[in-house]
């Protein structure tokens, strides 16, 4: 049996602009992300929903999370697989659609890692790797919608 990981972070909103919500546009959507002994990280709305666009808001926290989560979960099995990265950046892209009651969702994430490799007859089995580490991946198996994978690996 595998133990339970527990996470814990505080967030407190700093948009209060002097009235609370007593108007939509009264406040400013700003917060705060706590998570003891790390950095502090700022957060908002999308731009789209009155938010600060020169800090993070929840939706690229999100895509965010799964490009991560999916790196480390290659990185992994190319480890285990015997295949050498020597380089990984992702330009990931996500799709969240808006309903007409103002609630929405994501409906696809898509992850373009560009990954170098030392052994070019492990082109095609580095390429294979992503299947296998999506399946691993905590926070793609934590999302109801596709994660996509357009991956490119090079020498």
């Amino acid at each position: 049996m595998h133990p339970n990981h527990n996470y814990k972070l505080t967030l407190k909103w700093t948009g209060n602009k002097g009235t609370g919500t007593s108007g939509y546009r009264a406040y400013d959507r700003n917060h705060e992300i706590l998570i003891e002994g790390k950095t502090t990280l700022l957060g908002s709305a999308d731009p789209s929903f009155h938010g600060d666009k020169t800090v993070h808001n929840p939706e690229d926290l999100l895509l965010a999370s799964l490009s991560a989560c999916h790196m480390m979960s290659y990185l992994h099995v190319c480890v285990k697989a015997g295949i050498i990265v020597t380089d990984y950046i992702d330009n990931a892209t996500g799709i969240m659609t808006v309903n007409k009651d103002g609630s929405g969702q994501f409906i696809e994430a898509t992850l373009n890692p560009i990954v170098t490799i030392t052994d070019e007859s492990l082109l095609t089995k580095a390429n294979e790797l992503h299947a296998e580490a999506n399946k691993l991946c905590f926070i793609a198996n934590s999302v109801n919608f596709p994660v996509k994978h357009n991956a490119e690996t090079r020498v």
